[in-house]
C-alpha cells in the first residue's frame, strides 16, 4: 500500500518503521526540521518504567513495549538506552504507588518497599521528610529520545521511506484519503494522522477529545561532589496531589532533568515557548523539599514542551475514514512508539480488528 504519514514524532516514526517493515511505500510529512525541537517527543530523555497505579493495561503493555525496543535496537544497530531502576515515592494522600505495587503483583513483580530511613540510607541525596509510602523497582530506564529520532530518521530514509521536512500539511481528507499542501495535493491508499498537539489545527473534531497541555521541565548543574551519585541514581517518581515531580538521572552525558507531572491544559503548541521564572520557580519549591541542599544546584536551562491529553489518559488510535488516527498520549506515550507502530501495521493488514487496536490501546485489559 501508499501510505501517508502525518507526523515525525516517536509515533508517526514508529508507524513508519512498522509499515516500512511490512512492505508498503511510506511517505512522511514534518512540518519541522527532523527532529523537531517543538514536538513533544524531541529532548534529551523520556522515560520507561512499569508503575502505572490501577491500570493492568498499561502496565501490561510496557512488558510488549521493551519487546518492541528491542526490534528497534535490532533494525538500527544501536540500543540508546539506560538502564536507571524506578524510585516511587508518595504522601499519605495518594494511593499511586500501593495501587502501582498491587498492579504489578499480579504480574509477578515485586517491590522492595522502604520506610523512612531505609529510603534516606538508599538514597542519601534525598530527604524523607513528607514521604508516607515509597517502593524500588530494579525496572525502569532512560530512553534517548533525541537521538532516537535522528536514528529513525536515518534508517528510514536508507530503507526507501521518504521523509519531506518543514512541509505544512494544510487540510487533511481522511475519507479520499488525501493530504493538502501548499500548492500541491498527496494522495495515499490510507493515511496516519500523528500530529502530536498540532492535531486539532488539521482535525479540528478531535478539540473536543485532546486538549493540549503546556509542560515545563528544568535541567539542573548538582554540586561536584554529588555527580558520581547522581549518575547512578533511578528515575524518581514524587507522586503528590498537590505537587510533585519526576527526576531523570543525568545518564549517558545528559542533564539532570525535572518536570512536574501535573497537567496544565492551556497553551498553544506553536507559541507559548518560553518558559517563565515563575514556573521555573514552581518547580524548584517542590525540588527544596525533596532534594538535600538544592539550594547549592544550579539551573542550566529550562523549557517547554506540549503534551496531547485524553480523558483518563487513555491513547486514541483508531480509523477515521480511510485513515488512522494516534494522539491523545498524554505525556507517557513516548515509551510506547515501537510497540503501537507494530500493532497499527498489524491492523491495517488486518491481522487485528480496529476495535480490538482501539479498545487496547484505551488500555483496557
Amino acid at each position: 500500500m501508499k501510505i501517508t504519514v502525518v507526523g515525525a514524532g516517536i509515533i508517526g516514526l514508529s508507524a513508519a518503521w512498522a509499515l516500512c517493515r511490512e512492505g508498503h511505500q511510506v511517505t512522511v510529512y514534518e512540518q519541522g526540521t527532523l527532529p523537531n525541537s517543538l514536538g513533544s517527543s524531541v529532548d534529551q530523555h523520556r522515560l520507561i518504567r512499569f508503575p502505572y497505579g490501577r491500570e493492568l493495561g498499561y502496565t501490561r503493555m510496557v512488558f510488549d513495549a521493551y519487546r518492541a525496543w528491542e526490534q528497534l535496537w535490532g533494525d538500527l544497530g544501536k540500543r540508546l538506552y539506560a538502564p536507571t531502576g524506578t524510585l516511587v515515592l508518595a504522601s499519605a494522600t495518594e494511593s499511586w504507588a500501593s495501587d502501582s505495587a498491587t498492579t504489578l503483583e499480579q504480574l509477578g513483580i515485586g517491590v522492595r518497599w522502604l520506610h523512612a530511613e531505609q529510603l534516606q540510607a538508599a538514597f542519601p541525596l534525598l530527604m524523607a521528610d513528607g514521604v508516607e509510602s515509597a517502593f524500588y523497582l530494579d525496572s525502569g530506564g532512560v530512553l534517548l529520545a533525541e537521538k532516537i529520532i535522528a536514528a529513525m530518521a536515518e534508517y528510514l530514509s536508507h530503507k526507501g521511506v521518504i521523509l519531506h521536512t518543514q512541509v505544512q500539511v494544510r487540510e487533511i481528507d481522511p475519507d479520499r484519503p488525501r493530504i493538502v499542501l501548499e500548492g500541491a495535493i498527496a494522495e495515499a491508499d490510507t493515511l496516519v494522522i500523528a500530529a502530536g498537539a498540532w492535531v486539532t489545527r488539521l482535525l479540528p473534531d478531535f478539540g473536543k477529545r485532546v486538549t493540549p497541555s503546556r509542560q515545563v521541565v528544568v535541567y539542573i548543574e548538582p554540586p561536584v561532589e554529588t555527580k558520581a551519585q547522581w549518575l547512578n541514581a533511578p528515575m524518581i517518581l514524587d507522586i503528590d496531589p498537590e505537587c510533585g515531580f519526576y527526576l531523570v538521572p543525568p545518564v549517558l552525558g545528559t542533564d539532570l532533568k525535572i518536570g512536574d507531572h501535573r497537567f496544565t491544559l492551556t497553551g498553544n503548541p506553536d507559541c507559548d515557548r518560553t518558559a517563565g521564572e515563575a514556573e521555573v520557580q514552581q518547580i524548584y519549591k517542590q525540588l527544596e523539599r525533596r532534594i538535600k541542599d538544592f539550594n547549592r544546584y544550579q539551573l542550566k536551562s529550562a523549557r517547554t514542551c506540549f503534551y496531547t491529553v485524553a480523558p483518563e489518559e487513555r491513547f486514541i488510535v483508531e480509523p477515521v475514514g480511510n485513515a488512522w488516527v494516534m494522539s491523545g498520549f498524554s505525556g507517557h506515550g513516548f515509551k510506547f512508539g515501537p510497540l503501537l507502530g507494530l500493532r497499527l501495521a498489524e491492523a491495517i493488514a488486518c491481522r487485528c480488528t480496529p476495535t480490538f487496536l482501539s479498545q487496547w490501546a484505551a488500555g483496557e485489559p
